[in-house]
């Protein structure tokens, strides 16, 4: 009787603390756990200023196919005594419902002047920086700066991460060279490794061939 109650116990515990997630993703850590994850929006450090809907666990989930292009990535890093860092990779579709209402409340602006401060937020719809679908939830696209793998501090890339404005586009010009060559390194090797750049964001990649081009998912990161 205590052994069936004992694996009655194991079986309600692995419900409660993982999940089946669908067919084509991986949790990141077990494709490499050497790359750094900190997910922003299960954190107050976004630009709304509170966790996200659908964060649940500091964990990356992936495609499967970016998760191995990602440890190519992080290999050649590696080499150069540098690591990835990722702020976010699948989204589900909850989270960008999240973001349309927020951007809805025009007098929310709790985090403007850190994330925002040039942009009205009336605006954010207009000039693309709110949208109701995002390619992030479809599971290949990718958040993510480059480390020191020693200190873990961040290159300098001349803007936050998740800033409005063009500071974040990856050709600005009015930053330092070493900022410029540090956009540049991650840009290479993401390129070099199957992924293609966002025009507006120096952070945001995606698989070239991205295995679910028109699907939307919406379960939970967990």
């Amino acid at each position: 009787m205590k052994k069936i109650l004992l694996l009655l116990f194991l079986a309600i515990s692995f419900t409660n603390f993982s999940q089946e997630i669908p067919k084509g993703f991986t949790y990141l850590n077990d494709m490499d756990n050497s790359i750094q994850i900190e997910l922003r929006y299960l954190s107050n450090n976004n630009f709304i200023g509170k966790p996200i809907d659908g964060y649940q666990s500091n964990c990356l989930i992936i495609s499967t196919e970016t998760a191995k292009a990602l440890k190519k990535v992080q290999e050649i890093l590696q080499k150069k005594g540098l690591s990835l860092k990722i702020f976010d990779g699948y989204r589900p579709q909850k989270a960008v419902n999240h973001f349309v209402t927020w951007a809805k409340v025009l007098n929310d602006t709790l985090m403007k002047q850190q994330y925002y401060p040039k942009v009205a937020k009336s605006q954010l719809f207009n000039q693309g920086y709110i949208a109701s679908k995002s390619g992030h939830t479809r599971g290949s696209t990718i958040d993510l700066t480059i480390v020191d793998a020693t200190t873990g501090k961040e290159l300098d890339m001349g803007s936050p991460y998740d800033f409005f404005g063009v500071q974040s586009h990856p050709f600005y010009k009015n930053i330092t060279k070493k900022q410029k060559e540090n956009r540049m390194l991650l840009r290479n090797v993401m390129l070099k490794n199957g992924f293609k750049p966002y025009d507006n964001e120096w952070w945001h990649f995606t698989l070239k061939n991205e295995p679910f081009p028109n699907t939307y998912f919406n379960f939970p990161i967990n």
